[in-house]
């Protein structure tokens, strides 16, 4: 989680869509002209070494193009797929 919000932040669509579970992600990723000012993790579940899927509770702050400061917050999921973890979306 704390590696997509940094790609986010850097704006790299290219490990976005890595870490994307292949089924699911879209044929376009649209980064806007955001500042992701913070990430706060609330709750996780799974995500440990013996564990194929994980869930991520986060609010992520930002300021818009705008000027609008704003947050996101989900309850994600992930599921290992060949050794990595990859976001299968809100739950």
């Amino acid at each position: 989680m704390r590696s997509r919000y940094s790609a986010f932040a850097v704006g790299d669509a290219k490990y976005l869509r890595h870490s994307w579970d292949p089924d699911r992600v879209p044929a376009t990723i649209r980064l806007r002209d955001d500042q992701w000012t913070g990430l706060e993790i609330h709750h996780t579940t799974g995500g440990g070494a013996f564990d194929s899927v994980g869930t991520v509770h986060f609010t992520a702050k930002y300021v818009d193009g705008d000027g609008t400061v704003a947050e996101q917050s989900e309850n994600s999921t992930f599921r290992r797929l060949d050794g990595r973890w990859v976001y299968v979306g809100a739950a």
